[in-house]
C-alpha cells in the first residue's frame, strides 16, 4: 500500500508535459501536413503499414510522443533507446530481444532519440535487424539526416520532417493544459489571454518549453482569498528568465521592433539597428527569427550592390544555430552592422515583384522550342531544341537567341542600379543588351 501511494504521488508530481502526453492521433497537436486527414503518415499508421522512419525536426515538436502513439496504434512493443547512454553492446541486447519477439509474432518499435549522435559502427549495428524486419526503427534527430546518418541506414528509412508548432497550436495546447484534469484543471488559475500568447511566442514552436513555462508560472502564482491562483506579468517574465515579452493582443510591438530593425539597416544606421536587434533579443525573441530576417534583407535591400552581404547573413544564421543564446548575439551584431553599412539596392526585389506580377496576370506561355531539351527522336522531329546556340561555343560567350516567350520578348525585369558592385553589373548588362540590339537592327535593315 505504501508503494502504491508513492507511485501515485510521482504521477501527480510528474512534469506537466509528461502528464499531458497525448495517447492517440486525435489528441496530438501539430504536424497536420503529416497527420491530417488523407495525409501520408496518418494513412500508413491507420492501415498498419509502417516501416522504419526518421523524424527530423526541432526540439519539443512531439517526435517521442508520435512514436509512442504509432507503437500503441499498431500494437507494437515500444522500446526507447538513447544515443547518449547506449553503445553497441546495448544495441545488440535489445536487437536479440526484438528477434525473439518477432519469432513470437510480436513487432518491436525501437525509438532511438538523438540518432545522429550514434557513430558509424553503432548505426551499422541496426542495419541487419532493419533489413530482416526484426524491428521498426524510428529515429529522432534535430540535425539534417543527410549529413548525420549513414547512407546505408538512411536509404532504408523514410524521412518525415516535423515542423515547429505554430503559435495558435501552442495556445491550443496551453488552454488544454489549463482545463484538463491531468493538467492544471483542478486548480483555479487566472491567466490573461495575452499571457498565454506571450508563452506561446516565447516557446518558439517548442511544446515542452510552453508547458514547462506555464507550469512554472502557475506554481509561482499568487493565491488570493478565493483560492484563485493569479499569474502576473512580473512572475511570468521571471519564469522566462528574461524581461517580459508581453506584446499587445495583436502582436503590434513584435512587428514594430522588427520594422525598426529593418528600416534602420535600410537607412544605414548601424547604431539604431543594433539597438533594436538587442531590444528584440532582450524581449525574448528567437535569434533564428532575427537571423532569417537578416538573410531576407541581404537580398531584398542590398542585393547585387554587395553580394557578400548574403554570405555574411547566412553565416550569422549558422552561428546562431550552432551556439544559440547568449553567445550568438555578437554574430547577429556582426551581420546587422555589415548590412547597415553595405551599399543598398532593391533591384533584385523589384525584379522579383515584376516577374511575379506577370506570372499572375499573363497567360502561362510555353517554353520556346529552341531552349527545350530533345531527349527523344520524336521531340527532335517536333523541332525541340532546334536553333539552340551553346553560348560557350561562341567567341563572345553570348548568343542572340531569344529565351523569353514571344509575347514577352524584350521585357526588362532586372534593372540594376549604380550602387556598389551593382554598377559593374549594370554596365555589363547594358553592353550585352546593346550587342543583341545591333544584330536585331542589322536584320531589320536587311529586311527593309
Amino acid at each position: 500500500m505504501e508503494q502504491l501511494s508513492l507511485f501515485d504521488n510521482r504521477e501527480k508530481t510528474a512534469p506537466l508535459a509528461s502528464r499531458l502526453r497525448p495517447e492517440s492521433l486525435n489528441e496530438y497537436v501539430g504536424q497536420k501536413h503529416l497527420l491530417g486527414e488523407g495525409k501520408i503518415l496518418r494513412g500508413l499508421i491507420e492501415k498498419d503499414q509502417i516501416s522504419s522512419m526518421i523524424f527530423w525536426g526541432p526540439p519539443g515538436v512531439g517526435k517521442t510522443t508520435l512514436a509512442r502513439i504509432i507503437a500503441k496504434q499498431t500494437k507494437s512493443q515500444f522500446i526507447e533507446f538513447s544515443a547518449v547512454t547506449s553503445g553497441i553492446k546495448e544495441i545488440k541486447e535489445v536487437m536479440n530481444q526484438a528477434e525473439q519477439n518477432r519469432m513470437m509474432g510480436i513487432r518491436t518499435l525501437l525509438f532511438t532519440d538523438e540518432i545522429h549522435r550514434f557513430n558509424k559502427a553503432q548505426q551499422d549495428a541496426f542495419l541487419p535487424y532493419v533489413e530482416k524486419g526484426s524491428i521498426v526503427l524510428v529515429g529522432a534527430t534535430t540535425e539534417n539526416p543527410s549529413f548525420e546518418i549513414n547512407s546505408a541506414l538512411l536509404s532504408r528509412c523514410k524521412v518525415f520532417i516535423l515542423k515547429a508548432l505554430g503559435e495558435d497550436e501552442l495556445k491550443e495546447l496551453l488552454i488544454h493544459a489549463l482545463k484538463s484534469p491531468k493538467g492544471l484543471g483542478n486548480l483555479n488559475v487566472l491567466i490573461e489571454d495575452i499571457q498565454i500568447e506571450t508563452i506561446a511566442r516565447f516557446s518558439n514552436g517548442d511544446a515542452r518549453t510552453a508547458l514547462n513555462t506555464l507550469e512554472m508560472a502557475v506554481l509561482n502564482g499568487k493565491m488570493d482569498e478565493n483560492a484563485c491562483i493569479r499569474v502576473d506579468e512580473d512572475m511570468l517574465a521571471q519564469c522566462m528568465n528574461r524581461r517580459s515579452l508581453l506584446y499587445d493582443k495583436n502582436g503590434e510591438e513584435h512587428y514594430n521592433l522588427i520594422s525598426a530593425l529593418h528600416k534602420s539597416m535600410r537607412n544605414s544606421d548601424p547604431d539604431a539597428a543594433v539597438y533594436w536587434m538587442l531590444r528584440m533579443l532582450d524581449g525574448g525573441e528567437e535569434p533564428l527569427y532575427i537571423a532569417r530576417r537578416l538573410v531576407r534583407f541581404a537580398s531584398e535591400d542590398v542585393g547585387m550592390a554587395d553580394s557578400h552581404a548574403l554570405q555574411v547573413a547566412i553565416a550569422a544564421y549558422q552561428a546562431c544555430h550552432f551556439l544559440g543564446m547568449p553567445e550568438c548575439d555578437v554574430h547577429l551584431t556582426h551581420a546587422v552592422v555589415y548590412l547597415s553599412m553595405a551599399p543598398k539596392s532593391n533591384a533584385l526585389y523589384m525584379a522579383c515583384e515584376r516577374v511575379k506580377e506577370d506570372v499572375r496576370n499573363l497567360p502561362a506561355e510555353p517554353v520556346p522550342l529552341q531552349i527545350c531539351n530533345a531527349p527523344t527522336g520524336l521531340m527532335k522531329e517536333l523541332h525541340y531544341g532546334e536553333g539552340y546556340i551553346y553560348a560557350h561555343d561562341t567567341e563572345e560567350k553570348l548568343s542572340r537567341m531569344q529565351c523569353l516567350p514571344d509575347t514577352l520578348a524584350g521585357r526588362r525585369y532586372y534593372l540594376p542600379t549604380d550602387e556598389g558592385e551593382e554598377k559593374g553589373v549594370r554596365e555589363r548588362l547594358e553592353k550585352i543588351l546593346e550587342w543583341k540590339r545591333e544584330d536585331q537592327e542589322g536584320e531589320k535593315s536587311i529586311a527593309e
